[in-house]
C-alpha cells in the first residue's frame, strides 16, 4: 500500500472514531442540558413559591393589622361615648381642672358665697334697696364666679391650641432623630410654654405610675377638651397598640392643626368688623340712657318710679337681650 493510501486510511479512521465518540457523547450532553434546564426551572419555581409565600405572609399581616386597627377604633369610639363630651357641659370639678385651678369644688363654693355676701354688703353700704342688694348678692355668688371660670377656661384652651402644634413638631423631630417617645415628651415640657408644658408633665407623671401612654394621652383630652387633643390621643393609642409610622402620622396632624389655626385666625379677622358693630349697637342704648339721665334726671325718673315705666324697662331689656343673643349667634363661627 502506498503512503497516500495509508494517510487516507488513517484520516478516515480518525473521522470514523470521532463520529462514533460524538454519537456516544451526544445523549449524555443532552441529558446534562435537560438536567440543567430542570434544575433552573425548579429553582425558578422555588423562587416563585417563596415570593408567593412572602406575599401571603404580608397580606395576612396586613389583614391582622387591619383587624387590630378596627378593633382599636371601635374601642376608642366606645370609650369616647362612655366618657361623654368634656367640652360642652363639664362638671365643676372638671371645669376647675380645665381652668388650671388647683382648688376643690368646696373651696370654690366657699369663695363664691363669700363674694356674694361681699357684693350684698357693699350694695347696702351705698344705700340700695334690700331687694336689689339681695339680687346683686345672688349674682355675685353664682353669676360672677361662673363667668370667671368660663373666661379663664376659654383663655386657657385658646393658649393651649396656639402652642400645641409646636409641641407636636418637637415630638415629630425627636422621633425622626431616634429618640424614645418619653424623651420627646420631656423636651416638650422644657421647651414649650404653659399650659402645654404642664399638661405634658402630667402625662409623664401618669406614665411613671404605670399607666399606658394611650390612656395617659386620653386623660389629656379630659383636661383639655379640644378636637386637637382628641386627634392626638387617638393617634398615640393606635400607634401604641397596632404600630405604624408615628412621625408621619403626627406630622400630618401638625399640618392639619396649623391649617385649622390659620382658618380660625382668618375667620376672626373677617368677623371682627361685625363683632365691633354688634358691640357698638349693644352699648348705644345704655350710653344714651345714661346721658339723658345725667342731663335730665326727671325725664328718666318716670321709667324708674312709675310701674308702667318699669314694665317698659323690662320689655326693652328683654328685647335687647334677644337682639344681643341673635347677633352673637350670627358672628360666632366654629372652626
Amino acid at each position: 500500500m502506498s503512503s497516500l493510501g495509508i494517510l487516507l486510511f488513517v484520516l478516515l479512521s480518525t473521522v470514523a472514531a470521532g463520529a462514533v465518540a460524538y454519537a456516544f457523547m451526544q445523549p449524555k450532553m443532552a441529558n446534562s442540558k435537560r438536567v440543567k434546564a430542570r434544575k433552573t426551572a425548579y429553582s425558578r419555581d422555588e423562587a416563585a413559591r417563596a415570593r408567593v409565600g412572602q406575599m401571603k405572609d404580608r397580606m395576612q399581616e396586613q389583614a391582622k393589622r387591619r383587624r387590630v386597627l378596627q378593633s382599636n377604633l371601635k374601642d376608642l369610639e366606645s370609650r369616647t361615648k362612655a366618657r361623654g363630651d368634656h367640652g360642652a357641659k363639664p362638671s365643676l370639678e372638671h371645669a376647675l381642672k380645665q381652668c388650671g385651678l388647683k382648688i376643690t369644688p368646696t373651696t370654690f363654693h366657699l369663695f363664691s358665697g363669700g363674694g356674694g355676701i361681699f357684693v350684698a354688703f357693699v350694695c347696702l353700704m351705698f344705700g340700695l334697696p334690700l331687694l336689689v342688694c339681695a339680687g346683686l348678692g345672688i349674682v355675685g355668688a353664682f353669676g360672677l364666679p361662673r363667668l370667671f371660670l368660663a373666661n379663664r377656661r376659654k383663655k386657657r384652651l385658646k393658649d393651649f391650641s396656639n402652642h400645641f402644634p409646636t409641641a407636636i413638631d418637637l415630638i415629630v423631630r425627636g422621633v425622626k432623630a431616634g429618640l424614645p417617645l418619653n424623651d420627646t415628651l420631656r423636651n416638650v415640657v422644657s421647651d414649650v410654654p404653659e399650659p402645654v408644658a404642664g399638661e405634658f408633665q402630667r402625662i409623664i407623671e401618669t406614665q411613671q405610675l404605670g399607666i399606658p401612654i394611650g390612656e395617659a394621652c386620653e386623660r389629656l383630652h379630659r383636661h383639655v377638651p379640644l378636637p386637637e387633643t382628641n386627634f392626638f390621643s387617638i393617634v398615640i393609642a393606635i400607634q401604641s397598640q397596632a404600630g405604624g409610622n408615628l412621625s408621619e402620622a403626627l406630622g400630618n396632624l401638625s399640618r392639619v392643626l396649623r391649617e385649622r389655626k390659620k382658618m380660625r385666625q382668618k375667620v376672626e379677622a373677617v368677623s371682627m368688623e361685625a363683632k365691633v358693630s354688634a358691640g357698638i349697637i349693644g352699648v348705644i342704648p345704655f350710653f344714651v340712657a345714661g346721658m339723658i339721665y345725667v342731663t335730665s334726671p326727671d325725664y328718666m325718673a318716670v321709667l324708674v318710679q312709675d310701674p308702667r315705666g318699669n314694665l317698659v324697662l323690662i320689655g326693652a331689656g328683654i328685647w335687647m337681650l334677644i337682639g344681643i343673643l341673635i347677633m352673637k349667634k350670627m358672628i360666632n363661627f366654629d372652626v
